[in-house]
Parts: C-alpha cells; sequence; structure tokens
C-alpha cells in the first residue's frame, strides 16, 4: 500500500525502508547474470543523477528525455529527475533494425514538442544514430556510476497538481502524443490498482515489460517505487531470445504479480521447450494480468495448459482495459476466480450487424467467445455512446468514455488534440465496447472497423483466426480494409508472417488455408491473403502490428488496390 498521508509519488518513494532490497536486474551477458540494490543503495544512485542533471542547468519543470536500455542507470535517471522536480519522458532505445532517418525525425518531433531541456543518453548509443546527438537537447551521459554527490541529499517539493511525468502513446511514425500525468492522478491510479489487487509489502512484481509503455511504467515500475515492492526485470530483448528466463525469475524470487500483453501468453505457450520447463514453480504467482484489447481467451487457455504442471493456477488470471491517458487501468477483473475473468459467447453476425450482444451456446458456427476486462476500478466511469454521443444500454456497442480522478491532464503542448480528446470531463477513448453485467467487454479500435456489406468486421477477430495456421508467427497477422468502390463497400486484406513464405507452393498452401479458416469461422472472405516472411511488420512502441503503418506498407507493393489514394498518407 501507499504510505498514508503522501500527495507525491516522491513522497511516497521517499518513505521506503533504506535496507529493504528493491530491485533486481537480470542480463544473461553480465556476469554474475543478477544485480541487486536495497533501496538506500539505489535512492543514492538516483540522487547522483538528480545532481548530474541540475549540474547541466535542469531546474524544476524542465523536460528531461530519458533514451536508455532497460537497465538500472534508466529507472535511477528517470527517479533522479523526479527528485530534482524535472518531469521525466522515457521513449523507446533504437534497436539494430532502427530506420535512422525515422528515429532522429520521431526523436527530433518529441524533442521539440516537449521543449526538452536535456536527453539522457548511454554512451553506447548506436553508432548508426551518433550523427542525431548534435541535433537534440544538450545531452547528459547516464554513466553507468557517476561520481559521488558530495552535496546533501535533496529533493524538490513538487505539489499534488505538479506534472511528475510524461507518457508517450504507442506508435510507429510521426509525432507521439504527450500524455501530462500529475502526482495526483498518479498516486490516485496506483491506490485503486494496488487496492484491486490486495497489494502488500510481501508482493514481487517480475517483468521484461519496456519502460517507455505505460503497462511496464506504471504497473511494474512506478507501482513498486509507491508501494515498496520488489520489482525483478529483464529487457524485452533478452525475454524474446529466451523466452523461460521470465518464469525461471518468477521461480527463484518467488514473484507474485505479473503484467503481460495477449501475444505474450501464447508466446510462453508455444515457445518455450519442456526441457526448460523443469524446475520451474510458479505457485507464488497469484496475479497474472492480461492488458490486451481484445483479450483472447484462446491465449489465457494456452498458457494455463503449458504451465498448470509447473504450478501456475487459472485462477491467478486477471485482465484489465488501461491507457496512458487514464495513467493506466480504467478497468479490472480481479484474480481469484476458479474459472479465470469471466467470458461470454455471443452471437457474432448479430454483433456486426447490430452491434447488439445476444448469448448462444459456445458450439455454433457465428459464436464469438469474448472475454471481459473487468469492472471499473473506483473512482472511475465509462459511459457507452453512439456517434452521436447518446449512451448507449448494456449489451450495445459503442465508443467507449471514461471519467475519472486519474486522467491525464492533456497532451503537452497539443491543446488542439486535448480538445478533440476530452470533453465535458469525459475521455473519448476511440475504442469500440459494450457493458454486460457489470463488466466491460473491448472490441478494438474504432476507425479500425472494417465495413463489409454493412457487416461491421474487428480485425482483431480475423487476425486471431489467421494465427491460428500453425505456420503463422504468434501475433503476426494484420487485417484491414480496402475500398473496393464497384461495390461501393471494402474489402478485407490480411497480411500474415510465416515460416517458409520464400517458397511458393507453401506459401500459397498456406494463403488457401487462412481463407478456408476464415470463411468457416466467420463466414468472411477476403480479396487478399498476403503470406510474408518474418520481420516484414512495422510494429508499434507497444509491440503489436501497427494496422494503418503495415496498410500503407502494403498498399506500396500493390498499388493497384490504393483506390483512394492512401499512399500519401
Amino acid at each position: 500500500m501507499i504510505p498514508q498521508g503522501c500527495t507525491t509519488l516522491v513522497e511516497a518513494l521517499l518513505a521506503a525502508p533504506a535496507a529493504r532490497r528493491f530491485v533486481t536486474m537480470w542480463s544473461p551477458e553480465r556476469s554474475p547474470e543478477e544485480e541487486t540494490l536495497t533501496w538506500g543503495e539505489f535512492l543514492a544512485l538516483a540522487q547522483r543523477y538528480r545532481a548530474r542533471l541540475e549540474a547541466g542547468g535542469l531546474g524544476p519543470g524542465d523536460r528531461v528525455i530519458l533514451v536508455l536500455p532497460q537497465g538500472i542507470p534508466l529507472l535511477a535517471s528517470f527517479v533522479g529527475a523526479l527528485l530534482g522536480g524535472q518531469v521525466p519522458a522515457i521513449l523507446a532505445y533504437p534497436t539494430f533494425k532502427a530506420d535512422p532517418a525515422k528515429y532522429r525525425d520521431g526523436l527530433a518531433g518529441v524533442s521539440r514538442n516537449l521543449q526538452a531541456r536535456a536527453v539522457v543518453l548511454d554512451r553506447e548509443f548506436p553508432a548508426h544514430l551518433s550523427g542525431l546527438i548534435g541535433e537534440l537537447a544538450p545531452v547528459v551521459f547516464a554513466d553507468r556510476e557517476p561520481s559521488a554527490c558530495e552535496e546533501p541529499a535533496r529533493t524538490h517539493a513538487a505539489g499534488p497538481g505538479d506534472i511528475a511525468f510524461i507518457q508517450h502513446s504507442a506508435g510507429t511514425t510521426g509525432l507521439q502524443k504527450g500524455v501530462s500525468l500529475s502526482h495526483r492522478s498518479v498516486l490516485a491510479q496506483l491506490r485503486h490498482l494496488s487496492d484491486a489487487l490486495g497489494v502488500g509489502r510481501d508482493d514481487c512484481i517480475v517483468s521484461w515489460l519496456p519502460l517507455y509503455h505505460d503497462m511496464g511504467l506504471i504497473a511494474c515500475l512506478v507501482l513498486s517505487l509507491a508501494c515498496h515492492l520488489r520489482l525483478v526485470l529483464l529487457s524485452p530483448t533478452d525475454w524474446v531470445v529466451q523466452p523461460s528466463s521470465l518464469l525461471e525469475l518468477a521461480t527463484r524470487h518467488r514473484a507474485t504479480l505479473c503484467w503481460l500483453p495477449n501475444f505474450a501468453f501464447q508466446f510462453l505457450a508455444r515457445r518455450v521447450p519442456e526441457e526448460y520447463k523443469t524446475g520451474l514453480d510458479l505457485r507464488s504467482l497469484r496475479a497474472v494480468v492480461n492488458c490486451s484489447e481484445p483479450v483472447l481467451q484462446r491465449s489465457l487457455d494456452e498458457f494455463v495448459a503449458a504451465y498448470e504442471p509447473s504450478g501456475f493456477r487459472r485462477e491467478a488470471l486477471a485482465t484489465c482495459y488501461a491507457m496512458a491517458e487514464n495513467t493506466f487501468a480504467v478497468t479490472h477483473s480481479r484474480p481469484g476466480a476458479p474459472a479465470g475473468p469471466p467470458a461470454v459467447t455471443v452471437d457474432g453476425e448479430a454483433l456486426r450487424r447490430e452491434g447488439v450482444v445476444t448469448r448462444v451456446p459456445a458450439d455454433p458456427p457465428a459464436a464469438l467467445t469474448l472475454v471481459s476486462s473487468g469492472e471499473c476500478l473506483p473512482g472511475n466511469l465509462i459511459r457507452i455512446v453512439r456517434d452521436d454521443g447518446e449512451e448507449l444500454a448494456p449489451g450495445r456497442v459503442g465508443e467507449i468514455l471514461i471519467r475519472s480522478d486519474s486522467l491525464f491532464q492533456g497532451y503537452f503542448n497539443r491543446p488542439d488534440l486535448t480538445g478533440r480528446a476530452l470533453r465535458e470531463g469525459w475521455y473519448h477513448s476511440g475504442d469500440l465496447g459494450f457493458v454486460l453485467d457489470r463488466n466491460l467487454y473491448v472490441l478494438g479500435r474504432k476507425d479500425d472497423v472494417i465495413i463489409v456489406g454493412g457487416e461491421n468486421f474487428h480485425p482483431q477477430d480475423i487476425e486471431e483466426v489467421a494465427c491460428g495456421h500453425p505456420d503463422v508467427h504468434d501475433g503476426r497477422a494484420v487485417a484491414f480494409g480496402v475500398r473496393n468502390p464497384s461495390l461501393g463497400t471494402h474489402d478485407i486484406v490480411v497480411v500474415v508472417e510465416a515460416e517458409h513464405a520464400d517458397r511458393l507452393v507453401r506459401k500459397r498452401e498456406i494463403e488457401l488455408e487462412v481463407r478456408r479458416r476464415l470463411t468457416n469461422h466467420l463466414g468472411v472472405a477476403p480479396r487478399v491473403v498476403w503470406v510474408v516472411p518474418p520481420r516484414w511488420m512495422v510494429k508499434s512502441t507497444a509491440g503489436k502490428p501497427a494496422r494503418s503503418t503495415n496498410r500503407r506498407k502494403f498498399l506500396q507493393e500493390h498499388p493497384e488496390l490504393d483506390t483512394e489514394g492512401s499512399l500519401g498518407r
């Protein structure tokens, strides 16, 4: 729990017991592989980073961008900025695959929008992007062990309404939106989230999630800071290379809490060889939270089947609906239900054609099973509305609107975007969903819906069926619409990453099988099923295939289908 009487994140984290263990960072390239700091050691390191930022001329309220690999220097730089009253913003560290021009434009654009006073980099910043450094705000290098701070430790006395930090929305191109979050909003979110999960002082979070995304930043790092929890971290890259490492760390440190996007459940179920499961003991995990929307029942079932022999219990599964604009979670299912999060099976055709929820048995061809994202957290309200703003009854599909005590202040330096998103105190999420039995069910983005002959298809449903093909890579299918002017409707295009995409005969077999599955499961015949090799798709900073960007990429390769002239968009 957050210490009583704290009104800012800084007050909460400074109340941590100095001798208590805080963070363990695991890396297979380090010897030994684990580095652990107590709260006292970590805060002393953060104070040295605070002094370094102040020596660079930064004062309270100045924005500072952190571009560092996952590790203790990133955590200490973030907290050091908080201690000095600066406003930190964590951005993605470039990988070897980063396009230099796009990365430069994106980082420079964020720096200009934030009017950043400094950018914190490490000295191993990729050489092919080194020319970018001179174009940024003044650079502060985050040495692994900054000089000891000879002056007394101090902090800036921030107020509850001051901006604590800025999160950036997931994106792949263009200027990402900076979400301004006050100390008041952050603490409100953390109180509700910790209450929903029954967080106590003995909890331990294990995570590979990147800290530039809200799931990793809030649910893992900031929750640990405010509630004085143990945090065991590894990098996303190390997890992808060695998926079992997350579960091995959970076993070794008796982790109790873990957040994962939907694809990670199937990834762990399918990519960890049986011999790597020997010795796993997952009985300590009491909440593993799926934070994707929508949540797929198949993903949860595969994970449970794979790890029940290792002590994992279905009742430890939970779900939530979260976004940076609400600091993090809006709704949450509570762990402990023997059957896992609530789910409902509905008539998929009625849902697509009429936006109406009709319960059906699980076996009809048009049946669609949807998993709840839970009930509203305290302090949060949701409304489901039509395009004209009229509120809809339970069981009707519409846009999800949110009002809460953890909402953002606005998009930094973008009053135009803020005005469109925040209206009369309600945040217009752009997500479609419905409420049933007080539970929220999220269907996907409003802008992503594909309308075919008057029927609404959610791309997630199409992508889930396509990913059921054994040769299609986990989570590597993307569906979108292209205009068919002769019919006055849209056609569906499905792009999948698969092995053997370079072999013409096998490629054709995959295309035909994906078509067959879509026809049988959803009653839809896509115009194109395009099989591409691994790493063709562009991903968002959240790690998911970016539909609009991949649509543009597809149309660049198939200009004959670009009937709307969308290549320049």
